[in-house]
């Protein structure tokens, strides 16, 4: 959940460390620091803070080096402090005999430090990270080689890592290890670098390699060395970045989260290249690995995600059912790796995952498979740990998402679900003029977004009316409930307002007890088989003294006559609503935040990619 970048080359390594940390500070994080070898001595730089601390403290005390790591720590074991920052040292009587950076979490740290500190070895640090750093410089006791030691103590570690490491005696090589917390290799000319996300190292080169679990990495600046620490060498797979450097620049926008609201319609575009085959009436995708006949002897199809991931598959479950026929049911994949599901042998098993990497969801993955069953995978990330272990699946290509608070990959993962509903329809009872009626929606998606682009100055006004409250309901039926839950997540990710969505007939089950003047309601209300039933709800809180925000369709009177505030999307077909109405509640959370003051891409407490329970 923290970033770790790495650097061993010509160039002088400092530099490259903090503009890899800069480009991962959307993780979250609360320290910083860097540690450098040169001349047989390790310097380190850390602090409590922003990456921009960092930077000044190097400003006052510079290392030149040409090789080093590097980390943003996110506090699991002890506060934000300078001693707790990474990178740790090991070391007997103050030596610094190597230095590591860790993501992760070694669970029996404390008997490991107990051991150690029988052993005459003194900690400084609060964290699990530190025990790596003395088993380590304890085993450059007794051979000379930082490599073999590190490969030596890794059986000793209880939990997840990604490593990376620095020895005193090898001044020019840098180390990696994973095992449950991503790690992956640049491959540049005369240069290698070492990062937890391949954002940090795309100026400097396209070729990337993704460690795989229980894989140590040696690295100089013309070596590339990588062994199993069960299985011994290993040739490693080399892929390319598929965006542009700057696809991770702001480009001109506040924030990252505004740029990537306003590229989705690109986003689905790229989703969609090459996918609908209008002549069928259908979508095909390349990477599903199972035949048509192996599709249609599916009867059930169980979707798992987490987070916003989640809130897709939940639109995902609704489209499968309406286009397909198909039962469908969306799991927690927290929930789901511990559970004995019952799972026959005609279940498709999907897993959702933006970074390809969250620890939940490649655990419901891996439980599902260990069952028998074929698991298949909707991931961003070329590379990922989900993309390279299930079965098959489909890439998003919607770019890399810098903002915490996921939008565009949102999107992609429903355009993406909306066309497996159309694949998995059509091999069944969807005839041909619905199927080239559902095509013809999903390709007008990117023109129409644009539209709803250009009415942000009526969702600004619209923020004004909810930065001030403490609690706001989200309320949609039918496709939209998934799409109220995911508005509610976004305003409490990035504002910190308290929000719920409810289906909106079960608002007077419960959730009505909450309205009064303070609470406003947010509808998602476009014009649909059960649009006059809603506008039934709209009254019903407005006879509370409520007040009322309603997405809806541009021209609709009668809903915009009971609103407050009414922002339009344009007239579409009901199965691609859901992609139209979530970017106005993308953009009024994020314009409440801004009123607010708040920290909008790095919102408090969150990380971009979970890869711990």
């Amino acid at each position: 959940m923290c970033g770790i970048v790495g650097y061993t080359g010509s160039q002088e390594a400092s530099s490259i460390l903090v503009a890899g940390l800069r480009r991962l500070e959307y993780r979250g994080y609360d320290s910083a620091g860097v540690a450098t070898v040169e001349h047989g001595a390790i310097e380190i730089r850390k602090q409590a803070g922003r990456v921009r601390v960092l930077e000044e403290l190097l400003r006052q005390q510079p290392v030149k080096a040409h090789a080093g790591i590097s980390h943003t720590r996110w506090a699991t074991h002890g506060p934000a402090t300078d001693r707790n920052a990474h990178p740790h040292v090991g070391g007997r009587e103050g030596r610094r005999s190597v230095a590591v950076v860790h993501n992760g979490v070694i669970e029996n740290h404390a008997s490991l430090r107990r051991e150690l500190e029988r052993e005459g070895f003194e900690f400084v640090s609060q964290t699990d990270t530190e025990v790596v750093a003395h088993l380590l410089a304890r085993e450059l006791e007794r051979i000379d080689d930082p490599y073999e030691a590190l490969l030596r103590i890794l059986p000793r570690l209880e939990g997840t890592y990604g490593l990376g490491v620095v020895a005193a005696n090898r001044p020019g090589e840098l180390l990696g290890a994973r095992l449950g917390s991503p790690l992956v290799v640049g491959v540049g000319d005369g240069e290698h670098l070492l990062a937890s996300d391949a954002v940090a190292i795309a100026p400097h080169t396209a070729n990337v390699s993704y460690l795989q679990d229980g894989e140590v990495v040696r690295l100089t600046p013309r070596q590339f060395e990588v062994r199993h620490r069960d299985r011994g060498s290993i040739t490693p797979r080399i892929d390319r970045i598929d965006w542009k450097p700057d696809a991770v620049e702001l480009g001109g926008h506040a924030h990252y989260m505004l740029k990537e609201i306003r590229e989705q319609p690109d986003t689905l575009i790229d989703a969609c290249r090459g996918r609908l085959v209008r002549a069928e009436g259908t979508a095909h995708f390349g990477g599903l690995n199972l035949t048509a006949k192996q599709l249609r002897r599916v009867r059930r199809v169980v979707l798992a995600a987490c987070g916003t991931s989640w809130h897709a598959a939940l639109v995902g479950e609704y489209l499968i059912e309406r286009l397909a026929h198909l039962p469908v049911e969306v799991e927690y994949a927290s929930e789901f790796r511990y559970r004995n599901a019952p799972l026959d042998d005609r279940t498709l098993v999907f897993v959702l995952s933006q970074s390809g990497e969250t620890a939940d969801t490649l655990g419901a993955l891996r439980e599902a498979k260990r069952r028998g069953h074929p698991t298949l995978a909707i991931v961003n990330t070329v590379g990922s740990t989900i993309a390279r272990e299930a079965d098959g699946g489909i890439y998003l290509h919607a770019g890399p998402e810098v903002g915490v608070a996921s939008t565009k990959a949102f999107s992609a993962q429903v355009a993406v679900l909306t066309m497996l509903a159309l694949h998995l329809g059509r091999l069944r009872q969807l005839s041909f003029p619905d199927g080239l009626t559902v095509l013809q929606a999903i390709e007008s998606v990117p023109a129409l977004l644009g539209e709803v682009l250009k009415s942000e100055p009526a969702i600004e006004a619209a923020a004004e009316r909810i930065a001030p409250a403490r609690s706001v309901l989200y309320l949609g039926r039918d496709l939209h409930f998934p799409v109220a839950l995911e508005g509610a997540l976004k305003l409490k990710e990035i504002s910190y307002i308290h929000a719920e969505g409810y289906p909106t007939a079960e608002m007077k089950h419960g959730p009505i007890a909450l309205i009064d003047r303070e609470t406003p309601s947010v509808f998602i209300a476009p014009r649909g088989s059960l649009h006059a039933k809603t506008l039934s709800n709209i009254e019903e809180v407005k006879a509370r003294h409520g007040s009322v925000i309603a997405v809806g369709t541009a021209g609709d009177d009668d809903l915009a006559g009971l609103c407050d505030a009414f922002l339009p999307i344009p007239d579409a077909p009901e199965v691609v609503q859901p992609l139209l109405a979530v970017v106005p509640l993308q953009l009024l959370a994020y314009h409440v935040a801004r009123l607010r003051g708040c920290d909008i891409d790095k919102p408090r407490n969150l990380a971009k990619s979970v890869t711990v329970e």
